[in-house]
């Protein structure tokens, strides 16, 4: 397959019309996209991604009243979320519709929504003409991409196509909610906070895994956002032991060890920003140990903590 590179939506879009897959740009990271009621199209995701068929997807729309094609109905609380945050990075879990496949949500009667805020996206959804389903647009088990020379490393001949935008801005996957019981339960950290969800709705507590329950979110159950180095956290204030020369450091402090690679954020943001860049980057200088400094579990702090352990954990 040649995968076809443009800055043009409405080229892109034609390749979702015609049943294939689309890598594009969010406020997030990138997406590999297809037609969310199409079975075919759905299962090339999984086929380019190799990803596991148990891992559900998110369904991306560009216009509120898409959601009804998507959802049986939208909870009360779900749709003070809306009002709060769409567009933007939060993604709202609700009952699925007869017309959503199940290979979409992984056997499951919910699909996760979304409404990317990011122009370019919007722009390419809109000129689908059907709410675009689509994951990270990466191998399944790297870091998400957040650069579209990032999505050719992992996909190159293995998407239809990619839709060329600026790096992104969060550099993170969006949060996700489920908003199908009493109580929303946040599954997946992001950009939005639960201090901010607990905001709109105070009952939002965090989702307790429940042994032997299928995952409702992205990013629960399989290995994730890991480089092929070995990721080790890293307190700032301790001294590394068995200190490995030829790693890479990053963080929001500075440190006194040689690295062979640093890069020193400003803030909590711009280090989710650059986190999985970061990785890749290391990654092809063949860089063997990268150590990641913690920071405050506050705000997209408690995201970034959380990607964090997942890759040190591949």
């Amino acid at each position: 397959m040649k995968t076809v590179l443009t800055n043009d939506p409405l080229e892109a879009a034609e390749y979702i019309k015609r049943g294939g897959i689309v890598a594009f740009p969010t406020e997030t990271v990138y997406g590999l996209g297809a037609n969310v009621f199409d079975e075919q199209a759905v299962a090339k995701i999984f086929e380019a991604k190799r990803r596991p068929a148990d891992n559900p997807l998110i369904a991306h729309i560009s216009e509120i009243e898409q959601i009804g094609e998507l959802a049986t109905k939208v909870t009360k609380n779900a749709g003070k979320f809306i009002r709060s945050f769409f567009p933007g990075p939060l993604t709202i879990v609700l009952p699925k519709s007869d017309a959503v496949p199940y290979i979409a949500t992984a056997g499951l009667e919910t699909i996760g929504v979304r409404m990317p805020r990011f122009e370019l996206a919007q722009c390419f959804i809109a000129a689908c003409g059907v709410p675009v389903v689509a994951p990270s647009a990466n191998l399944s088990g790297r870091p998400s991409p957040t650069t579209w020379q990032a999505v050719a490393e992992d996909l190159d001949g293995r998407a239809n196509c990619i839709l060329q935008g600026d790096p992104t801005e969060i550099g993170l996957e969006s949060t996700v909610v489920d908003c199908t019981g009493d109580i929303p339960l946040l599954l997946r950290q992001g950009a939005v906070s639960l201090a901010q969800l607990q905001a709109i709705v105070p009952e939002t507590r965090n989702y307790e895994p429940i042994t032997g329950e299928l995952p409702k979110s992205p990013g629960l159950s399989h290995r994730h956002y890991s480089p092929v180095a070995e990721v080790i956290i890293l307190d700032h204030k301790f001294e590394i032991s068995n200190f490995k020369s030829g790693a890479a450091y990053i963080g929001v402090n500075e440190r006194g060890e040689r690295f062979q690679v640093t890069r020193i954020c400003l803030s909590a943001e711009e280090y989710a920003s650059a986190i999985f860049e970061f990785f890749r980057e290391c990654d092809r200088r063949g860089i063997k140990t990268i150590y990641c400094e913690t920071v405050e579990e506050t705000g997209i702090g408690s995201a970034l903590m959380d990607r964090l352990r997942r890759a040190a954990e591949g």
